[in-house]
Parts: structure tokens; C-alpha cells; sequence
């Protein structure tokens, strides 16, 4: 399995938040639900993220932006606009004085807003409403926020999406839930792929003829008891020749990585409330409940435990 396929494994929504929000001018919201990530496109108009502290990220129809939470931002038709509506976590809406919006702003299936079945800007709007939903390296990868060009990227699922959102009919949560990792996980590789993505070490390093296919060979099984001389054997050069590639091209040497990405694995795994600590060490390559949580609290600071009461 290549880099990011294995990265792109962990996206699972379930029950994600999907909204159509209709605004006439001037129109702005702040969004401080604490979602770890929002896929956002304007059907009609143009709009703009405006994360705190950063510059706005303009939106035309057709463009895509995936915001990387959970710090606050705000969409508005200028970056200049105030915010009239305060989104809070558990998709709560209120003024900016506190006052409760969300009844006022109901516009029906899955639509919300100021404006009318005619308004000046459409937004549509998926997002993950929770940590284990979407794997925290993959997070961790991301920039605040991701713009892909409606002209370059031309994503056939862009119009899906607003089609469905619009459906009610039995199963749609489901197929919502699909549409969005889809759409995200095809958003990801359109931008990791292109010159100017910022791509973190190991994606970049999946191309280099030694050490894509030992990251191949660890992500596709962590579980194996992996050290440098196997890793160096089964893509055919020395250990010492791998250990060196492998530290200069993805940043940090292969059990070190190895070990992070077994982590990570972990982590997400503990966010499934039926996973337990034994079997999630197993699936990982520790050989126990307890030298998983030893390595765990090492390298994350926290026990598992922890991690799943701050996940859930």
C-alpha cells in the first residue's frame, strides 16, 4: 500500500454534518464548532475563509476548500464582513450576542441561512464532527486550509454532492457519508499531487525507488516485527544504505517511523469504542496490551485511555 492510500484509509464519516447555507449580502459566519475538518464549495457566488491569523482563502463556484480545525474561522462574502451568526459545537447557531439563531434560519432539508430558495450565495458545506474520524497524521499534514481551483481540479463529485444533499430518501445518511470521504480523499490527492502542495517528506519520498516501497511494505503490514536489516532486504539494498536514504528523504530513520505510524494507527483504532486495548495492540505489532500503552504514553504523552476519553 502507497503512502497516502494507507493515510487515506482512516477518513470514515458517520453521521457527518452536510448543510446547504443560502446568504444574501453582506453575510458572514464565524465557525467555532471545534470540527477537526470542513469540506467547503459555493454553488453560486463567491465567498471567503477567513481563518484567524492567517490570509482569506477566496471561493469561486466549482472551487473546493478543506479547513483543517478545530480553531475557529469565519465564511463570509468579504473578508471585511462582521460576523452576523456564531456556529458552536453541536452545530449550534446563535447571534453574535449569544441569542439562539437555529430555528430562525431553518430553510428545510439539510438548508440554513438568511436568504431564500433564490439567494445570492450558495454554500454547501461536510463535516467531520469527530477526532476519530479522520486520522490525526492525516491532520497533521494539512495546511489551516486547502484550496483546490474549480477550473484545474473540475471534480465530477462537486455536483454529485449537490444533488444529494438535497435527497431524502431512505439510506441517504449513508450515501452522504461516502460522498464526503470520496470527495475528500479525492481532493487530498489532487493536492498532495501537484508542485505546489507542500507534500509533506513521506509522500514525497513514495516516489524515490528505495524508499517508496519500504514505506509500501510498512504501511501495508505494521504488524510485522520489521527491523532494518528485514526492511533493507526485502527492497533489495544494505541496511546502511536504507537507514541513510530513509533519514534523508522522509526525515527521520524507518523504526522511528515505523513506530509513529503504528501509533497512529492505534490511535485511530482506540476511537471505536468496541476496540479493545489487546486487540488493538495485536493489529499494530506490539506484542501486548501493556507494551502499547508503555509506547503510547512515551511518545504521545497520554495512556490510551486517555486518548480515547479526549477522542470521544
Amino acid at each position: 500500500m502507497d503512502a497516502l492510500g494507507a493515510l487515506l484509509t482512516g477518513p470514515r464519516a458517520q453521521g457527518a454534518f452536510l448543510l446547504r447555507s443560502v446568504f444574501d449580502p453582506p453575510w458572514a459566519v464565524r465557525i467555532a464548532d471545534e470540527a477537526p475538518l470542513t469540506l467547503l464549495t459555493m454553488v453560486r457566488g463567491e465567498g471567503w475563509v477567513v481563518p484567524d491569523g492567517a490570509e482569506p482563502v477566496r471561493l469561486r463556484p466549482g472551487d473546493l476548500a478543506v479547513v483543517r480545525g478545530p480553531e475557529p474561522y469565519t465564511v463570509a462574502d468579504l473578508p471585511s464582513t462582521a460576523p452576523q451568526v456564531v456556529v458552536h459545537p453541536g452545530q449550534v447557531s446563535t447571534a453574535p450576542g449569544g441569542e439562539e439563531l437555529c430555528e430562525e434560519l431553518d430553510r428545510g432539508l439539510r438548508t440554513w441561512g438568511t436568504g431564500g430558495p433564490g439567494a445570492a450565495a450558495v454554500l454547501l458545506s461536510g463535516t467531520y464532527q469527530l477526532r476519530g474520524e479522520v486520522s490525526g497524521r492525516l491532520l497533521r499534514a494539512l495546511p489551516r486550509v486547502v484550496r483546490l481551483d474549480g477550473a484545474e481540479w473540475g471534480s465530477p463529485l462537486l455536483p454529485m454532492l449537490a444533488e444529494e444533499i438535497g435527497r431524502d430518501e431512505p439510506g441517504q445518511e449513508v450515501v452522504l457519508d461516502r460522498l464526503l470521504d470520496l470527495l475528500l480523499i479525492s481532493a487530498l490527492r489532487a493536492w498532495f499531487a501537484r508542485p505546489s502542495g507542500a507534500a509533506p517528506a513521506w509522500y514525497r519520498a513514495q516516489a524515490d525507488p528505495v524508499v517508496g516501497p519500504a514505506l509500501g511494505l510498512l504501511h501495508g503490514d505494521p504488524a510485522r516485527p520489521w527491523t532494518v536489516a528485514v526492511l533493507a532486504a526485502e527492497v533489495g539494498v544494505s541496511r546502511a544504505a536504507l537507514a541513510r536514504r530513509f533519514t534523508e528523504l522522509v526525515g527521520e530513520p524507518p523504526m522511528a517511523y515505523l513506530t509513529g505510524w503504528r501509533l497512529a494507527l492505534a490511535a485511530d483504532l482506540l476511537a471505536e469504542p468496541d476496540a479493545t486495548l489487546a486487540a488493538v495492540a495485536h493489529r499494530v505489532g506490539y506484542g501486548s496490551a501493556f507494551a502499547l500503552s508503555a509506547a503510547f504514553k512515551r511518545v504521545r504523552g497520554v495512556s490510551p485511555q486517555q486518548h480515547r476519553e479526549g477522542v470521544g
